[in-house]
C-alpha cells in the first residue's frame, strides 16, 4: 500500500476527546497568542491539529498544534462557531517518534526573515495601510513596524510618523 498524508484524512473530533501532550517545549508569547485567536477568529481553523489516537482510553494527543486547541477552549465565541469540534490529522507512531515529530513541527515554523518582512511592510504602506492597519492585522507592535520601515530605508514609508525636535542648533558664539 503506498503511503497517504495524514493530511488527506482531517477529521472532526469534539474538544472533550483531545487532550494535550505531556512533553511539548513549546510556548507561545501573549501577542502572538492573540494574533492566533484573531487568524482562527477571521480564517477559520485552516491547519488541522495534530494527533495520536489512543484507543484504550478513546482520546486524542496532541502532537502538534496545542496553541490551537487552547484557542478554542479559551474563547467560548471560537467554541460556539466551531460546535465544539476541532479538525484533527491523526498520526499512528510510538511516544518517541511522537515526540520527534512535536520538536519538528515546532523547529520547522521557523522564524520571520527580517528584509522580507520589512519588504511586506512596504508593499503593505505603498497599497496604502496604515502603521495602524498593519498593527492589527499582523499582529505587531508599532516600533516593530517602524524597525523594519528603517530597513528598507525609503522615506515614503515614514510618512505618517510624527518626529519631534530633539534639539535645535544653535549659532555658535565667536571667541
Amino acid at each position: 500500500m503506498a503511503f497517504q498524508s495524514p493530511v488527506y484524512n482531517v477529521i472532526a473530533v469534539p474538544i472533550k476527546k483531545i487532550v494535550p501532550n505531556t512533553y511539548n517545549p513549546n510556548s507561545v508569547a501573549p501577542p502572538e497568542l492573540q494574533l492566533l485567536y484573531d487568524s482562527i477568529k477571521e480564517d477559520g481553523y485552516t491547519m488541522p491539529v495534530v494527533c495520536y489516537y489512543e484507543q484504550e482510553d478513546d482520546l486524542y494527543i496532541i502532537v502538534d498544534g496545542f496553541h490551537r486547541y487552547r484557542i478554542m477552549l479559551d474563547y467560548p465565541d471560537i467554541y460556539t462557531r466551531e460546535n465544539g469540534l476541532l479538525p484533527v490529522s491523526v498520526i499512528d507512531k510510538p511516544i518517541d517518534y511522537r515526540m520527534a515529530s512535536t520538536i519538528r513541527h515546532n523547529r520547522a515554523r521557523g522564524s520571520h526573515n527580517v528584509n522580507l518582512m520589512s519588504n511586506i511592510i512596504k508593499e503593505l504602506c505603498e497599497l496604502g495601510r496604515s502603521d495602524a492597519w498593519i498593527s492589527k492585522h499582523l499582529g505587531m507592535e508599532k516600533d516593530e513596524i517602524l524597525r523594519l520601515k528603517q530597513i528598507t530605508g525609503l522615506a515614503t514609508l515614514f510618512k505618517d510618523i510624527n518626529f519631534g525636535s530633539a534639539w535645535r542648533p544653535c549659532k555658535e558664539e565667536s571667541d
